[in-house]
């Protein structure tokens, strides 16, 4: 390739005004794309490396990560070429064969919604993994910001929940529907109950529970949401789900973070199939300030944030933080360039001390 490239620019003496701008022009085209070229070349080889270091953290994982979801490198510049450098977030496998990207942007109306900050993780940081729910009330600026993002639908995962308000077979299936038209899509990638709870006198939440989930059954055979799933259920939550239903469920989505580690919960859900989704990764902020983590960070040269991620990451769970501002997005996507090494994995897995940041549903029958 660098041989038709540089291909020996006649002399530029003798030739008129005219001549001498053509051919300027012609060697500025090739320069133009060897530098493209080289970049790629760097971009191809990190992704390769990435992607050692993911394989080689955990024996569990070999055969299991696939690279699929485009992030651009950060400090790599951007241009307008087909050729600009990306950087591929690993997937895990759902028992369905579907892939779901490991990192996404949890969305909430805690702390405002900004449509800056989503378009620009789908357009600057390559994001493509995003979560939101009816509860947050920002469906319809989202689906906004993903049209404003131009990328193809397919190349997007969404993941939507249902509010236990809207819960019981026929409320289900209508709020899901409502949910997808206030998106403008066609289809959600993942489909979650949002708690194992309910709203309905008079009921039991293990009926309500069952009877919410064979809609979500039915919408997931009918192609509206290609999985299906729950956030923040325990183990006898799944137990009868299991036993009253007929599909078990993809993925369960709970509070996840050095200080709320729900051990016997994620090995359930690794015996059952059932890919285990973190959020809160940061624990709202108290991680960022611990002493381990701040030890970590300073040996990483890293954020706290990107420990406290890159930790969520390396021990398997799927993790969503959140955050409003470019930067952060930023950085929360730059968390696979490197590896946390076993004992500073330790060392972070010890701060476990059964807090909750956020909802307990350890009462919930």
């Amino acid at each position: 390739m660098f041989d038709t490239l540089w291909k020996p620019t006649p002399s530029l003496f003798g030739l008129n005004k005219r001549m001498r701008l053509a051919v300027g022009a012609v060697w500025f085209y090739r320069c133009r794309h060897i530098s493209a070229y080289t970049r790629d070349a760097r971009a191809q080889a990190r992704r390769k490396e990435a992607e050692t270091h993911l394989k080689n953290q955990n024996p569990l994982l070999s055969g299991k990560i696939r690279l699929t979801a485009k992030h651009r490198f950060p400090g790599t510049a951007q241009t307008n070429m087909s050729v600009t450098p990306v950087q591929s977030c690993p997937t895990l496998p759902l028992s369905n064969g579907l892939q779901i990207p490991i990192l996404g942007l949890g969305t909430s109306h805690f702390g405002g919604y900004s449509h800056d900050a989503i378009v620009y993780a789908l357009t600057e940081c390559g994001m493509r993994h995003i979560d939101t729910a009816k509860r947050y009330g920002c469906e319809e600026k989202l689906g906004e910001a993903i049209r404003q993002s131009e990328i193809p639908r397919g190349d997007l995962w969404l993941t939507n929940k249902l509010w236990p308000g809207d819960y019981g077979y026929k409320a289900a299936k209508k709020a899901c529907l409502d949910s997808r038209s206030q998106m403008g899509v066609e289809y959600f990638d993942l489909y979650l109950m949002h708690w194992p709870g309910s709203m309905r006198p008079g009921c039991s939440n293990r009926e309500l529970r069952a009877e919410t989930w064979r809609a979500l059954e039915e919408l997931y055979k009918e192609g509206v949401c290609r999985a299906i799933g729950v956030s923040n259920f325990l183990v006898h939550h799944l137990q009868q789900l299991k036993e009253d239903c007929s599909i078990v469920p993809h993925v369960n989505q709970v509070e996840y973070h050095p200080f709320q580690q729900p051990n016997h919960l994620m090995e359930y859900c690794h015996q059952e199939g059932i890919v285990f989704e973190g959020y809160s990764p940061l624990a709202k902020g108290q991680a960022l300030n611990d002493p381990t983590v701040l030890q970590i960070a300073e040996k990483y040269r890293r954020t706290p944030a990107q420990i406290c991620i890159r930790w969520s990451i390396q021990n398997n769970v799927v993790t969503i933080p959140k955050s409003t501002k470019h930067k952060r997005i930023q950085e929360n996507c730059e968390v696979f360039e490197f590896q946390l090494e076993e004992s500073d994995m330790a060392a972070l897995g010890a701060l476990h001390d059964d807090r909750h940041v956020t909802w307990d549903p350890t009462n919930v029958e």
